[in-house]
């Protein structure tokens, strides 16, 4: 990696993205800086916010033409970006698109075909999750570009060490994809980092040497990162290395859950509604649509630990008459309390699962939002899952929290006490929190302290591969009419498998099919930690081994000829997969691309 003045820390969240930075030719190179970025807050105002919502509003041509929706380094840009598109897009939904991120790890539709925005139909332009990604970074090039490097080429965001975050829930499709788009903004140079090790990476640079006075050997760590669309787990285990220091390795993943704040937000405001029924006032879809926005506002004024106790919300009427129209209403702490602490902190035991979804003959296509909103009962699921040698739950001893929602001293402490109540259940002794200072920041100051750490200042955590993944493979057995060929997993990349290495299987011969059209199925597992490459599990459909894609591809070769080959798998140092399947005969290779379809 060539010299760079910058080592720049990228957040590209759900609901919004964060930047940050430290300057390596500075003496006070250590210090990690949030770039405030340049948006549109309304039509013809220009300000900067340190975070961009991750919205996209797809400008009407006079909107295009008109220079109150310009910014100073493009006039004529075809969709907006950041505040202004997100409180516009509410006001006008057939033109916003949210949630380009959760889309990129929907393996049921084409991620790269343009489907955004979702829900509407006919004509209008359209965008994949993909290139709505991609126009977020560009956003954030561009505005980097006019604040940093306006006198200096060599400053360009382009040319600067990019650290990108990704969920630790993405599997490999996703992380690919996120690549690709960071690509399509001109930068060709990044490195992944996934988002709850960036948030211990924040904690770890604002404690400075005395993190190792909050930790100790034997200790383990759990992120719990609740943010505005989705919520993620990971654990990192304290150990001792030769010389005796501690070391940091993240043990456990657990799966990408769309739920999180928005849908806090989305509950107030149909428990406000139904009030307001009660009232006689019933409100349409548009007022539902600002409604939202204004929970929002209350929820984060009645958790900012300031002690408001009521906080008025305003609803727009319709037609001619709006001021007449207005309604007046508000959230009371105590209902908020019940609403958010009962529907998404529940208390539950270890031992508890999350709620399955109804069995409805038709539902509705699009991301796979959880059926359960109870954030604990898949913190249940997820620690219950992590055992010791003996097959003992092995529950955290530390919890960091992060993320918008968890900025609330009440939802924090919920969680403690739930955690608690499982560790004393157990005889596991306690739980402690240990302090962050900016829960909406965190993860991209800890992607750039990330960087700085990868070139030899700071602490790293040992990581790897979030998840094991899979090859289906037709098994060798006689044909039984009616009886459809069973299907065997191959392991093709186990957990843990670290960045910049590689394995290869050739103890076992495979055949290829080549010269047609074929598609190869990839699986992935969370809790399968102890398979090894070129292992063949039987019956994978029973053993916590899921469908993650099929890859649709045609290898080059004879017509419909089988190739016997070995295969061999890379990590690569920017935290993407490859796979490589070698003839036996002589040194001729096929890559499976992970430019997938739609899993059938």
């Amino acid at each position: 990696m060539e010299k760079a003045r910058y080592i720049v820390g990228i957040d590209l969240g759900t609901t919004n993205t964060v930047v940050a930075w430290t300057d390596a030719e500075k003496d006070d190179a250590s210090r990690i800086n949030v770039f405030k970025i340049p948006q549109l807050t309304e039509a013809g105002v220009l300000d900067t916010r340190d975070a961009l919502p991750s919205f996209l509003y797809l400008k009407e041509k006079s909107e295009i033409e008109s220079p109150s929706f310009a910014l100073p380094w493009c006039q004529d840009e075809a969709a907006a970006v950041g505040e202004f598109a997100r409180n516009r897009g509410a006001e006008v939904p057939g033109k916003l698109i949210s949630s380009a991120k959760s889309w990129l790890c929907n393996a049921a539709v084409d991620r790269e075909g343009a489907i955004l925005p979702w829900e509407v139909t006919g004509s209008g332009e359209k965008i994949s999750p993909v290139e709505a990604s991609s126009r977020i970074l560009s956003h954030i090039r561009d505005a980097w570009n006019h604040e940093m490097a306006l006198d200096d080429p060599e400053l360009v965001l382009e040319k600067q060490h990019i650290y990108l975050t990704v969920p630790a829930s993405f599997d490999a499709v996703a992380r690919e994809l996120t690549v690709t788009a960071a690509k399509q903004a001109g930068f060709n140079d990044i490195i992944l980092i996934e988002e709850p090790q960036a948030a211990f990476y924040s904690w770890l640079d604002q404690s400075g040497e005395s993190w190792r006075d909050s930790v100790e050997k034997g200790d383990l760590v759990l992120v719990c990162d609740v943010g505005g669309g989705t919520s993620d787990f990971s654990l990192i285990e304290v150990k001792e290395n030769d010389e005796g220091a501690l070391d940091l390795e993240r043990v456990a993943v657990g799966d990408h859950l769309l739920v999180g704040g928005d849908n806090i937000d989305l509950a107030l405001s149909y428990f406000l509604a139904h009030q307001l029924k009660e009232k006689k006032k019933k409100l349409d879809a548009w007022q539902m649509r600002g409604l939202v926005h204004s929970c929002r506002n209350a929820k984060e004024n009645l958790f900012s630990d300031q002690g408001v106790e009521k906080y008025p919300v305003t609803i727009l009427g319709r037609g001619s008459g709006l001021i007449k129209g207005t309604i007046k209403a508000s959230l009371d702490l105590k209902d908020v309390e019940q609403v958010v602490l009962d529907g998404f902190f529940p208390r539950c035991a270890l031992t508890d699962e999350p709620m399955a979804a109804t069995a409805m003959g038709m539902k509705e296509f699009g991301l796979s939002y959880e059926a359960d909103p109870g954030i604990t009962r898949h913190l249940a699921r997820f620690v219950s899952s992590h055992r010791d040698d003996a097959g003992n739950v092995k529950l955290p001893t530390v919890v960091v929290f992060n993320g918008g929602v968890m900025k609330s001293t009440l939802m924090r402490r919920r969680v403690l006490d739930v955690l608690s109540a499982w560790k004393e259940g157990v005889g596991q002794g306690s739980i402690r929190e240990v302090d962050a200072i900016d829960f909406d920041l965190s993860v991209a100051r800890g992607a750039a302290y990330y960087g700085q750490a990868s070139q030899g200042d700071g602490v790293r955590i040992r990581a790897g591969l979030g998840q094991s993944y899979y090859m289906a493979i037709e098994a060798s057995m006689p044909a039984v009419p009616g009886i459809p060929m069973p299907t065997r997993a191959l392991c093709i990349a186990p957990f843990g498998m670290e960045e910049g290495t590689q394995a290869e299987s050739r103890d076992r011969l495979f055949n290829l099919v080549v010269g047609e059209t074929v598609t190869f199925d990839i699986l992935t597992s969370s809790t399968r930690k102890e398979d090894g490459v070129g292992e063949v599990i039987d019956n994978w459909e029973d053993m916590d081994i899921r469908e993650m894609s099929t890859i649709e591809t045609h290898l080059e070769g004879e017509d419909q000829a089988l190739i016997p080959v070995t295969f061999e798998v890379k990590v690569t140092e920017i935290g993407t997969l490859e796979f490589w399947a070698c003839s036996r005969d002589d040194d001729k290779k096929w890559r499976l691309e992970l430019n997938v379809r739609p899993k059938d």
